[in-house]
């Protein structure tokens, strides 16, 4: 048996291991990184979009990219997986976070050829963890009652894309939608984003998007003869049809004289007016029906003066119980006046081309709307994406009470005094510290090089002035100089910058230890035959 061969893997199993496989796995993952680099910043570009459908998406938000291109990658997905739980966890900062795992393993295939990828790791750890350390030491606190700073926080989080134009106007929107939905726990403040609802509708332009105190429903009442309007509401949830039921089973009626027909209907008829008479008894006289309601009962419905949508979204639904108080009911017979919610007006009134339901002055509303407006449906796509991101932000803000200077600063910061860190650490993960520290001035580099300025110049005068204890500057993009971003009032949740550091560092240590890649026979295959995953497919 001497020489002979033994099978382990499956025939046409590929496998690459060692130096290589570690090289395909980073040169993936740095191109993920490249490929959303240049959206960075005030000044960033955006990308165009096309699905295999043809639909077209114009945005820089790094999420939204990574999402919708074609990677086949396993590796450039890890990176993706960076991005996804930025979005997650913060709203914003997903290409920061991006392209800075990318320039830490940049920096380790070039240190790992004369230190072992374990050392490497262990450095990186080492280097995230004071990273995080600095960051809480120069951080600035705030509150709910610095409208100013939020205000800024929601301004930064645009910069750079469609809304940065009407900035002003969004930002005091955002601010106060986030304080609308803001609890106060004991220990602390906690934003639900989910209670702030985004409702786009094409046509105007992007000045005339206004907050509603309350709840918007694309929906218009099911009958011309109802009122287009009701002021002291008192409102109905039901999540049944207000339709002749039908039987459980299958069931065969007969009929064999005109009378019993006309019995028949008459009974219908007597089914849908008790449905109708037993909400109108309990004092209601708007209904939401999360499904159908019966032509003859809107017809009772109309004759008692009662507003009526019908097939209502659930989480129109949901949004509405939480807004008006009132409770959401599945059986007609059981719905009596404690169920029933209040609003101090519910009226049909036309937005561009559509009809839609707006409840306003909730007796205890948590519930806020933000009605977009924009000329175009890209531009209304592109301003919402960006709003949610803005009112993110500043929830997070308002969460933690802590926010740090925007335009490269932190990261400047960082590695001035990873440096410094470096020197204290000894052995070879010194040299991934330091390594650490240049990677993370990869962001003010790029907020350079998108700004079409001298990257090494602005770096330099950057070290310069953090050297000289200016530990909140920043680069200015639109003039070249270097300037105190925390007057300029550029400003970021100081989450953005620890969750982008923690992501990017566990994505990069987690590729780096990788030295061999077992590919199931028939993953990656190509037309032309190769014989790894190809890059990611853009």
């Amino acid at each position: 048996m001497q020489g002979q061969p033994i099978v382990v893997l499956k025939e046409g199993t590929q496998r690459e291991s060692g130096r290589g496989a570690r090289s395909n796995n980073i040169q993936a993952a740095r191109a993920i990184a490249d490929a959303v680099r240049t959206t960075l910043g005030p000044k960033g570009m955006d990308k165009m979009l096309v699905d295999s459908m043809g639909d077209v998406v114009i945005t820089n938000d790094g999420v939204t990219i990574l999402e919708d291109i074609d990677i086949e990658h396993p590796a450039a997905k890890m990176v993706v997986e960076v991005a996804k739980t930025q979005e997650q966890e913060c709203g914003d900062g997903t290409t920061t976070a991006v392209v800075i795992a990318g320039e830490l393993l940049r920096r380790a295939e070039d240190l790992a050829e004369d230190v072992h990828p374990t050392l490497i790791t262990q450095g990186y750890r080492l280097a995230a963890e004071k990273a995080l350390e600095i960051l809480d030491d120069i951080a600035i606190d705030v509150g709910p009652d610095d409208e100013e700073l939020l205000r800024s926080i929601a301004a930064t989080a645009m910069t750079g894309k469609a809304a940065e134009a009407s900035s002003d106007l969004l930002s005091d929107l955002t601010v106060q939608a986030v304080k609308a939905v803001a609890d106060e726990t004991p220990n602390g403040w906690v934003v639900d984003a989910d209670h702030i609802q985004f409702t786009p509708q094409q046509g105007g332009s992007v000045e005339d998007t206004e907050i509603v105190e309350g709840v918007i429903v694309n929906k218009e009442r099911v009958h011309t003869g109802m009122p287009t309007s009701v002021e002291d509401a008192n409102v109905a949830l039901v999540n049944t049809a207000i339709e002749v039921q039908k039987t459980e089973v299958d069931a065969q009626i007969q009929i064999t004289d005109p009378s019993q027909l006309e019995s028949f209907l008459e009974e219908e008829e007597n089914q849908l007016r008790q449905m109708v008479d037993t909400i109108a008894d309990t004092g209601a006289n708007v209904v939401f029906c999360q499904k159908g309601i019966d032509d003859l009962a809107q017809h009772f419905l109309a004759k008692k003066g009662i507003y009526a949508v019908r097939r209502a979204k659930k989480s129109d639904m949901e949004k509405l119980e939480r807004a008006t108080g009132a409770r959401i009911v599945s059986n007609l017979n059981d719905l009596d006046e404690a169920d029933l919610g209040t609003a101090e007006i519910v009226e049909e009134r036309l937005v561009g081309d559509d009809t839609f339901t707006f409840v306003t002055g909730a007796s205890d509303s948590k519930s806020v709307s933000l009605l977009l407006r924009g000329g175009t449906e890209h531009v209304i796509d592109e301003i919402e994406r960006s709003l949610e991101d803005a009112t993110r932000v500043v929830g997070v803000a308002l969460e933690d009470g802590k926010i740090v200077a925007g335009g490269g600063a932190p990261e400047v910061q960082l590695a001035l005094r990873l440096r410094e860190y470096a020197n204290t650490v000894g052995g070879r993960e010194q040299l991934a510290v330091e390594s650490f520290a240049e990677a993370l001035e990869v962001i003010p580099r790029t907020l350079a090089e998108n700004a079409g300025l001298d990257a090494i110049q602005a770096l330099v005068d950057l070290r310069s002035a953090h050297e000289n204890g200016n530990k909140t500057f920043g680069l200015d993009v639109f003039t070249g100089e270097v300037t105190d971003a925390r007057e300029a009032n550029v400003l970021e949740p100081m989450r953005v910058k620890t969750q982008a550091i923690h992501s990017a560092t566990e994505v990069g240590t987690m590729i780096l230890r990788i030295d061999d890649v077992i590919a199931a026979k028939g993953f990656g295959d190509s037309d032309d035959g190769g014989d790894m995953p190809p890059m990611p497919g853009m």
